[in-house]
């Protein structure tokens, strides 16, 4: 069989394999949706800052307003709401992938489940204190992500503390930890951290800072700590906001500062973020870089999206031609309530030779969530 006939079939092994399973099983939020809706993060998320469990707002949403049409369940919907001390759900991500290397003779299909996670919300006070669990389940077996308390410090829920391991505030919380600013920041939702943080929620404005031992939720190693802090000012229509990370590691220092903003131009919404970072005391000395990225979203008709993704990163200011570019193209459907089927491609470019920087790949991936 020809490379191109191999191809193909894998391709259509892949196809197969997904619709097997979206026959099988059951949206993570995404900025682009609070832009598209001109809210916070913490519109439809029980945090604050985004990302895990819905809120009962944002369960509605994804049943009323996200999916092509909404399968009736009767006089009831899932709200995720246990009753009103605690709150539940999950998301479940299963994906198809093909990646093809310039130089290699066979490319690579792989099966895989990316992500099984479950969130708890213990509302000891309703609207004021609460215990919060984002435990990652699978793949590579169970790992805690987000485990904190957190309190209002006053009745209209504009001032918080959280304390506990955490998420980090910076930059556009993107559900995608592969894109550039998440992997080159290092802040992701893979990599919380143990720490305090102090959060502001008033009116247009958003703004949070947090102190944490800077290991990723490792253990703690010397006496530094990292320090980060997030604002953004939001509107109906756009959003622009700041984040500055600090995080001292004895003998080396690391600084990221970012500026990130959001724009609704009919049925496209926009994303733009910019980081620059600075890497202090390294044996071969200090070490310079910028990634970004756009991205634009764009809703044809209820429960569809067209996402552009155009990514650049510049590891190093003070070396020629490593500059590293990636392209994304991205279809979502969602044809009804808790349930995302996406299909994709990306190319990468990047320094000649490097059979990883030049690749392609492609997936397609069923998402459940509730």
């Amino acid at each position: 069989m020809t490379r191109r006939g191999r191809t193909c079939l894998r391709l259509a092994a892949a196809a197969g394999a997904f619709c097997l399973l979206s026959l099988s099983l059951p949206v993570a939020a995404e900025p682009y949706l609070a832009v598209r809706q001109g809210f916070k993060c913490s519109g439809c998320h029980v945090n604050p800052t985004g990302g895990g469990l819905r809120n009962s707002a944002g369960n509605a949403f994804a049943q009323n307003e996200l999916a092509a049409r909404r399968i009736d369940t009767g006089e009831t919907q899932w709200l995720g709401e246990l009753n009103r001390f605690i709150s539940f759900g999950g998301d479940f991500r299963g994906s198809a992938t093909f990646t093809d290397f310039p130089d290699a003779e066979d490319e690579d299909l792989a099966f895989a489940v990316d992500e099984l996670r479950a969130y708890l919300d213990v509302r000891v006070i309703p609207e004021r204190l609460s215990v919060y669990l984002d435990q990652k389940l699978a793949p590579g077996g169970s790992q805690n992500l987000e485990a904190y308390a957190r309190i209002w410090l006053d009745e209209s829920n504009r001032y918080y503390v959280k304390a506990g391991q955490m998420v980090l505030p910076f930059g556009l919380r993107l559900e995608d930890d592969t894109a550039l600013v998440r992997q080159v920041s290092g802040i992701s939702f893979d990599t919380p951290d143990n720490g305090v943080e102090l959060g502001l929620e008033t009116g247009p404005w958003s703004a949070q800072l947090a102190v944490s031992n800077g290991t990723a939720g490792g253990a703690e190693n010397n006496s530094g700590k990292q320090w980060s802090l997030r604002g953004e000012h939001v509107q109906s229509v756009w959003r622009a906001g700041a984040s500055y990370n600090f995080n001292d590691a004895g003998e080396t220092e690391r600084h990221l500062a970012a500026l990130h903003a959001g724009l609704r131009t009919g049925p496209i919404a926009w994303l733009v973020e910019v980081d620059y970072v600075e890497n202090r005391g390294l044996p071969g000395g200090d070490l310079r870089g910028w990634v970004g990225l756009i991205e634009g979203n764009w809703t044809p008709r209820r429960g569809h999206n067209l996402k552009l993704t155009v990514e650049k990163l510049e590891p190093d200011t003070d070396v020629d031609d490593d500059e590293q570019d990636r392209y994304s193209l991205v279809y979502e459907y969602s044809p009804f309530q808790f349930l995302q089927l996406r299909g994709g491609v990306r190319v990468y470019d990047g320094v000649t030779g490097n059979d990883a920087q030049n690749r392609r790949f492609g997936f397609i991936e069923l998402h459940g969530f509730f």
